[in-house]
């Protein structure tokens, strides 16, 4: 059934108040070469009973498998008191809070969220959030280039260790208005970026150099080393870190003499439940020297006539806002709710409870690596500290294995070989806290089982 009001008649009248002779003359402007008769691929709309059981028969095929993928979405527990909150009316429906009078309650969230934000990277200021971790990376690209006035010429420097998928999301994004991506290498042998790889760039005019900690092979960076050369060749650093790390890692802000630019990354983690790839939400966190150039809202704590605290949007940079040229961001959407998941979640464990959660998920990774590598034909590919997941080389190609693997209802982690090839048959894995033993155990059974089944390349 329909939920569209308007009978035939009904558009056939207002076709003719306003002179039109069909609704495809309203759209004349778009050319005939830009317009789509038909979906190839796309079925029949379907009822709202048929859809519905459609949806519970796809949602029955979940079997529950275990999962060790990582790669930048996690499966961590997720108190049940956050989503009982985050889902009351007052946070589920609620919108843009436009008029501060109406909206004390969604305000005053996103300022403690900004609180814990700047506080856990170790930075003076925070957004309200953005789409997602990609394009995070890709906004601060941009605000680096508008920050960095002493930089003209747009080049911003990005480790390979950074998610492909960022990568290739900030190349859309922003590779598109002039600014120039330029790749940095890795060390094969620790999976980190190496100081010496900078040394092509060596007195040239460098706008930005992006840093991921832990980089994408679950490898911790010398964010010190690299991020006192970008600021002696007069670039700003950008940070892309897992947020649950910071609760037991250096924030960005503390990253060499003088600390990171510009940290942003995905927050997930913090709350937000897998959910087959989304919504999720990005975060980003600034110094107040650059803070014009950061896109989207921010909320600040202030006093009435009669001295009672209160919330109001202080600073919207958004296209919503202003006109479109002097946009810091195109891109509106916030992720609000996964936001008040986000706030909620810290709020519950605290800092002490992060940093568990955080060393706790470490702890697994660790014992999953050391459990899988006794399996003959598995090695562990680095022996570089890192945090929460970890890469493994196998003597066979990756993809079988893992089909094997998920035969047996496990996730058995990311396959590097089409991103990184010269790490050859390598697989990211990871634990969080969410893994029991005998989890990790029956990973390392049923990789064990798998592998005598499938012959070696």
């Amino acid at each position: 059934m329909a939920f569209i009001p308007h009978t035939q008649g009904d558009i056939s009248e207002m076709l003719a108040a306003i002179g039109a002779a069909s609704i495809n003359e309203l759209f004349d402007e778009i050319p005939e070469s830009l317009r789509v008769d038909d979906l190839p691929g796309i079925p029949e709309a379907i009822g709202e009973m048929e859809i519905t059981r459609l949806m519970q028969a796809r949602a029955a095929q979940d079997r529950g498998a275990l999962c060790f993928i990582g790669a930048g979405a996690y499966e961590h527990h997720v108190p049940a008191a956050v989503w009982e909150i985050t889902t009351r009316g007052e946070y589920y429906s609620a919108y843009t809070p436009y008029q501060a009078e109406a909206s004390q309650g969604t305000l005053q969230l996103i300022y403690e969220y900004q609180s814990m934000m700047a506080s856990l990277t170790g930075l003076d200021v925070s957004n309200a959030s953005l789409y997602d971790g990609a394009s995070a990376v890709a906004e601060a690209a941009l605000m680096a280039v508008r920050a960095n006035r002493r930089s003209k010429s747009r080049r911003i420097l990005v480790p390979r260790t950074l998610s492909p998928v960022y990568t290739r999301v900030t190349s859309a994004i922003a590779g598109t208005q002039g600014i120039s991506f330029e790749r940095v290498d890795f060390d094969v042998a620790t999976g980190t970026t190496p100081l010496a790889a900078l040394s092509e760039w060596e007195g040239e005019d460098i706008t930005a150099l992006v840093i991921p900690q832990p980089g994408f092979l679950g490898c911790l960076e010398d964010v010190d080393a690299l991020t006192d050369w970008a600021h002696a060749h007069g670039a700003l650093v950008i940070a892309v870190v897992n947020p649950l790390s910071l609760a037991l890692l250096r924030p960005p802000g503390e990253w060499g003499q003088a600390g990171a630019d510009i940290a942003c990354g995905e927050g997930q983690p913090l709350g937000v439940p897998l959910s087959s790839g989304g919504p999720y939400f990005g975060f980003m966190t600034t110094r107040m020297a650059h803070v014009r150039q950061m896109p989207g809202r921010i909320v600040g704590r202030t006093e009435d006539l009669d001295g009672k605290p209160g919330f109001t949007l202080t600073l919207q940079a958004r296209e919503q806002h202003i006109r479109r040229s002097k946009a810091t961001s195109n891109i509106c959407t916030n992720q609000g709710l996964m936001v008040t998941a986000a706030t909620i979640y810290m709020s519950l464990l605290g800092a002490e409870g992060l940093a568990r959660v955080a060393a706790a998920s470490h702890a697994n990774t660790r014992q999953l690596a050391d459990a899988l590598c006794t399996v003959p034909g598995v090695d562990r590919a680095f022996a570089t500290p890192c945090f929460h997941e970890t890469v493994l080389k196998l003597d066979r190609p990756v993809a079988p294995v893992l089909k094997g693997l998920a035969e047996h209802d496990i996730l058995g982690g990311f396959d590097l070989s089409a991103d990184y090839p010269e790490l050859g048959h390598a697989m990211l894995v990871c634990a969080t806290e969410t893994k029991t033993a005998e989890d990790i155990a029956s990973y390392g059974r049923a990789l064990s089982t798998v592998l005598k089944q499938l012959k070696v390349a």
